[in-house]
Parts: structure tokens; C-alpha cells; sequence
């Protein structure tokens, strides 16, 4: 991986004013994510839930010049932290790769008013956003409708099959949060839906998409297992609270979880969970 070429896509980021550490750590595995997709020069590209723009930066240095990035999220411009989604892509349409980026907010993919031309991309993404969804069945409908956009279906989400007991407190946490989420109408939370590695692969297929390869990448630095831990740990009494319609003994479980996930803290410092990764055409 060359570092120049991280140092570069990280400048054009609005969060590496606040956090460069970390925005670097954050490019570098959306890169090996990139890499193992194999995105070419001049592609036309469709990244579904974009977010802050971490894998969309990546995108748009790798399809060049001649190649464009389109991103979609349901998401309000004013929802994430600690930069606002809003704020980060119009930091990033105003870099060097901006006029490489369109991104529409507040879309919702399965809408009737959303459609391209068949087979118009070259690529479509889903980078650490399928866990956001409300259900499979959601999921499975906007793989059917991705298909008839896009030759090739690039997909990456947490993969929940952990190799090490360091790993355990970031899978304990969303295990966690998936359970209560069970009980919600509408949800803000980063894990709505936790789907399995063999989920997403059954979920394509039934889709139309035919597996071509498939990877588990592991990148030891992120953060993103401290901060599930961290949000579980503050939040999880407040979300039993407000369930009143949860079974007791499903209630005494998540709680038994808890003293779980806080006893294998004492395991040593906390590690990500692998993300699994597969290309399907």
C-alpha cells in the first residue's frame, strides 16, 4: 500500500483536521477493501450508504479522471459525528478528487423515483453500511434492484466469525445492540440488522448475483471495536428501559451479556472483528 497515495486521499478528508490518526487508520482498510475489489480507472461507480465518505474518498482516487462516484445515503446531511455526513462530503467535493463525487442524501434506494440505466455502473458498493438496514428482506430488495444497475457487486461488512478473544468485546457489543433493535419501530443505531457472513452470501444469490470471490481482510487498528463497546456500555440500560414489551428472560440474557462483554475486557486491549468482503457479478 503506498503510503503517499494514503497521505494524499486522508488530506482531502474533512475529519483529519480532528482525528488524522485515526482518518488515516480508516483510509488504509477502505484501500485493502478497494484492492481486493480490484476498481479500475474510469469506472463508473454506485456506493450505496456513503456516509462520511470513507470508502467514497477511496473510489474516487482509484477510478481516476475519467471515472465518477456516486454516492446514496437515507441519512440526513445534519446525522453523524463528530463532523456532520453533510459537512464531510461538501469537505471532500471540494478537494482535488470533489468534482469526481455526486452524493444525494435522504434517498432512499428502494424508491420508485431512483433508477438508472441498466447495467449503467461498472461497480456498485456496499462498504460497512448493510448492518444500518432495517431487515434481510430490505436488503434482498435493494440487491435485486443494484443488479440491473451494476456488472459488479462489491460488498464489505463486519464479519462476526472472530479469531481472537480480543475480538470478543466488539462482537459481544453488537450482538448485544442486534437483540435489543428487535424491538424498535425506528432506530438511529449503527447496528440495526446484524447479518452473517453466510446471510449476505444467501441474501445475494437469492438477489441474482453469482459469488466470484470472497475474502475475510483484518485490519488490527481500527477503532471501531472500542467505539461499539463504548456505545453499548453507555446506552444499553436506557434501551432496556424503554422496551417495555421485551421478554423477561430476554432481558435477563442481554443483561448476562453485559457482565460477559465487561469481564472480557480484562482480556487485554480491545481488536475489530474482520470484515468480510466478496465480489459478485
Amino acid at each position: 500500500m503506498n503510503n503517499n497515495v494514503i497521505d494524499y486521499i486522508v488530506t482531502c478528508m474533512a475529519t483529519n483536521s480532528l482525528v488524522p490518526n485515526i482518518q488515516r487508520i480508516q483510509t488504509e482498510h477502505r484501500m485493502k477493501l478497494a484492492e481486493f475489489w480490484g476498481i479500475k480507472e474510469g469506472s463508473k461507480v454506485l456506493e450505496i450508504g456513503c456516509g462520511q465518505g470513507d470508502t467514497t474518498a477511496v473510489l474516487a482516487y482509484l477510478v481516476g479522471e475519467k471515472g465518477f462516484v456516486q454516492g446514496i445515503d437515507i441519512a440526513t446531511p445534519e446525522y453523524g459525528s463528530p463532523i456532520t455526513i453533510g459537512d464531510s462530503i461538501d469537505f471532500l467535493k471540494k478537494s482535488e478528487l470533489g468534482h469526481r463525487i455526486k452524493v444525494d442524501f435522504e434517498i432512499d434506494i428502494q424508491s420508485t423515483e431512483v433508477n438508472y440505466s441498466e447495467g449503467y455502473f461498472d461497480y456498485v458498493i456496499l462498504s460497512h453500511s448493510s448492518w444500518y438496514l432495517n431487515s434481510s428482506e430490505e436488503l434482498l430488495a435493494i440487491l435485486r434492484k443494484l443488479k440491473k444497475w451494476g456488472k459488479t457487486l462489491c460488498f464489505a461488512e463486519w464479519d462476526i466469525r472472530i479469531q481472537s478473544d480480543q475480538q470478543l468485546p466488539h462482537f459481544l457489543s453488537v450482538l448485544i445492540q442486534a437483540q435489543y433493535e428487535c424491538f424498535k419501530q425506528n432506530s438511529n443505531s449503527n447496528v440495526r440488522t446484524l447479518f452473517t457472513p453466510m446471510d449476505l452470501l444467501e441474501i445475494s444469490q437469492e438477489a441474482g448475483w453469482n459469488i466470484v470471490d470472497e475474502t475475510s481482510i483484518y485490519s488490527s487498528n481500527l477503532q471501531d471495536g472500542e467505539w461499539e463497546v463504548k456505545q453499548t456500555l453507555t446506552d444499553y440500560q436506557n434501551e432496556l428501559n424503554n422496551i417495555d414489551h421485551m421478554p423477561i428472560k430476554l432481558h435477563t440474557l442481554i443483561k448476562s451479556e453485559i457482565l460477559l462483554l465487561k469481564d472480557s475486557l480484562k482480556k487485554g486491549p480491545i481488536k475489530p472483528m474482520p470484515t468480510f468482503s466478496f465480489i459478485a457479478e
